[in-house]
């Protein structure tokens, strides 16, 4: 059945770069983005000393959205949201610059307030990740707004009048920085710091960075550590992380920094700027870690034509919502989904007893959840080789609101195979992944694998699971089945897979398939 489906466009006009993004929505509320395109037009190095906007940036503006406009017409786009920061909002000519735009272009632009402007880094934020209390910045080209969340709510925001340009030309003009440069930035944005008495209210709170100089720095730092995995959204970097980011970028010469891998050539000038920026803002408020947000203003604008209907300011789970998306890009049936997960949680709790210490965790349960909800993701591709499919997909796109380490963890166990199958996969991983951890990811894959094999017809056959351990040496698993169904498939499949089950526990498993009115005469559930 077809869906109405709606193509929202948003044009971002910040004071260094000026995006736009083309985003389709369906009638189910599902996003799929189709164009995102960048222009760097430095509209701030077109500020003249009356804060004026010059004819040369006025025309830099124009030409850029005229491009924009011919895109837009070309996708057929419904709607378009336009809107303008800094640059725009603290030029003296301001209105002169609105009505340029209007008579050259079909576009009107809305010029956000520092609030505003604020409200939407946030609102991408607490829509986009797991964090529930923290601290974002958002870093543009000539402001960077901060805000304070606790339990996914506003608490506080504000817009500081600098960003990576104005900071670079106030204390290192044309120049690469000295070391008084640099303590004199320091200085100056630990005042800034201490004039918000409310920041210390989130002191250790992770910092969540947000803009294309927290992007550069992230990718930076992967390229550096050969990072195997792919997706930029929730990566997380230590403080001492960031400390050896800035430290290369201050040590190199503009050349050298230009041709860092991860650091994109028109950022090689204000780099250092907004890395102190965010180095000084965690030193600051002490905080553990550092997450970089690919979703910032434009998703936030978003975000809020999605949750606007429903009156929210913010999804009560971002992870589902997530699964959700996923269920409909790779058409996977929910139904089938919830019956191999259901399946895995019996068999992990009748097995329980019997799993090593050492694999062990509170987590366990939760994890193989999820895994449950991605294991179909590969046979949208081929079903001969899903399981290969399942864990590229995985571990080469994020997930709102599912952690990079959590990511990593899904792939391995919604893939599983075989042991061997994971020793092939894990080499590049070894760094990142404790033999511990492969250990327990192989009994979680192996469970979920199991459980799969008693839905192997997506019937629903298996009802009931219960598990007799015998004398610490051998468990019987009886399997009670749907009256008047046959489960010969699902015999034969979980006969084949439940050798790794035992491998992992070192117990032998004997598989009993009965109606479940004969296994109830036994059992109580």
């Amino acid at each position: 059945m077809m869906t109405t489906k709606e193509k929202v466009a948003v044009i971002d006009i910040g004071s260094n770069s000026i995006r736009l993004v083309i985003n389709e929505l369906d009638e189910k509320k599902g996003t799929r983005e189709l164009q995102n395109l960048k222009l760097v037009a430095r509209l701030n190095n077109h500020i003249d000393a009356f804060n004026r906007l010059t004819e040369e940036g006025m025309n830099i503006l124009k030409e850029s959205l005229c491009q924009f406009e011919e895109v837009i017409i070309h996708h057929g786009v419904d709607r378009v949201k336009a809107v303008a920061t800094a640059a725009v909002r603290n030029a003296s000519n301001q209105q002169d610059i609105l009505d340029h735009i209007h008579n050259s272009t079909s576009i009107t632009i809305r010029v956000l307030t520092e609030d505003e402007e604020a409200y939407y880094g946030y609102l991408a934020v607490v829509n986009s990740t797991a964090v529930e209390d923290g601290i974002s910045i958002d870093i543009g080209g000539g402001s960077s707004e901060i805000t304070f969340f606790k339990n996914k709510t506003l608490i506080h925001t504000h817009s500081f009048p600098f960003g990576a340009l104005t900071l670079k030309q106030k204390f290192f003009p044309g120049r690469d920085p000295q070391k008084e440069d640099l303590k004199q930035l320091s200085d100056f944005l630990y005042e800034q710091f201490a004039s918000l008495p409310w920041l210390q209210d989130a002191s250790g709170l992770p910092v969540i960075g947000i803009g294309g100089s927290a992007r550069n720095m992230a990718l930076v730092h992967q390229a550096q550590r050969d990072y195997p995995l792919s997706g930029l959204h929730q990566y997380e970097m230590t403080p001492a992380a960031i400390e050896d980011v800035l430290q290369n970028f201050e040590k190199a010469g503009f050349k050298q920094r230009e041709n860092m891998e991860g650091l994109s050539k028109d950022r090689a000038d204000v780099i250092i700027p907004a890395v102190r920026l965010i180095h000084e803002l965690i030193s600051y408020l002490r905080s553990n870690y550092f997450m970089m947000s690919s979703k910032g203003l434009r998703e936030g604008l978003f975000f809020e034509e999605l949750l606007r209907e429903h009156s929210l300011h913010a999804l009560p789970e971002v992870a589902e919502e997530s699964f959700f998306q996923l269920s409909r890009e790779f058409e996977m049936n929910e139904e089938y989904v919830q019956e191999v997960g259901s399946l895995a949680r019996k068999l992990y709790t009748e097995l329980e007893e019997t799993i090593p210490e050492q694999l062990t965790s509170g987590e366990n349960v939760p994890l193989l959840q999820k895994s449950a909800k991605v294991l179909y993701i590969g046979e949208f591709i081929s079903h001969e080789t899903s399981s290969q499919h399942t864990f590229y997909v995985l571990t080469n796109r994020s997930i709102d609101g599912i952690p990079h380490s959590e990511r990593l963890a899904m792939a391995f166990i919604a893939s599983f195979k075989s042991k061997s199958w994971m020793k092939r996969l894990s080499p590049p991983f070894q760094n990142y992944v404790s033999k511990k951890e492969f250990k327990r990811y192989e009994l979680l894959g192996s469970i979920l694998k199991l459980s799969y094999a008693l839905d192997r017809t997506k019937r629903q056959v298996v009802q009931e699971v219960s598990a007799v351990h015998n004398d610490g040496k051998s468990i019987d698993l009886y399997i009670g089945c749907r009256e008047g169904t046959y489960s010969y498939f699902e015999e034969m499949k979980s006969q084949k897979y439940k050798k790794h089950v035992e491998k992992i526990l070192k117990r032998k498993i004997t598989l009993h398939f009965y109606p479940i009115s004969e296994l109830n005469k036994s059992f109580t559930f």
